[in-house]
């Protein structure tokens, strides 16, 4: 019972405090309102990123052997910040994420903050996109987005 009206208390203080908050975010200025956008890092120009293997088009068993490269551009682990460089993303079987914000990290975009241009990935049976997305220290793609050709392989 007292751990009961504990929350109870609890609840009464902190309602207060959330509709209050909720008040102020309401109304036509919260409707309207942009999204938060982050500062992007920018590209050198003429940079690229690309998939040197698997290539387009072909047919491959699991794990898939992934090698990635970047021209124009330094390959450094997420975290470090330095002019012209980044680190690789891939985005399989997914669209692009917003470009204005740090890339996700789940099953379908997967992160290489360690720096690495190569990996092996375990893909089911069947046909798969793939596109390569490089961001900066903070996982922020680059402006201009470096963006890759988007593949597409069958795992048999």
């Amino acid at each position: 019972m007292f751990k009961t009206f504990r929350s109870w208390q609890i609840l009464l203080l902190w309602l207060p405090v959330a509709c209050s908050q909720e008040s102020v975010e309401s109304g036509p200025a919260a409707e309207t309102a942009a999204p938060a956008v982050m500062a992007r890092t920018p590209s050198a120009e003429g940079a690229r990123v690309f998939f040197i293997t698997p290539s387009d088009g072909d047919t491959v068993s699991s794990p898939v052997q992934f090698e990635f490269g970047v021209s124009g551009m330094g390959l450094v682990p997420s975290g470090t910040e330095r002019p012209d460089s980044g680190h690789h993303h891939i985005i399989v079987d997914h669209d692009l994420p917003d470009l204005s914000l740090p890339v996700p990290k789940d099953a379908q975009r997967i992160h290489f903050g360690d720096g690495r241009s190569e990996t092996e990935l375990e893909l089911a049976a069947g046909q798969h996109t793939l596109q390569l997305l490089f961001a900066d220290h903070l996982h922020i793609p680059h402006d201009p987005p470096l963006v890759s050709e988007r593949i597409t392989i069958t795992v048999e």
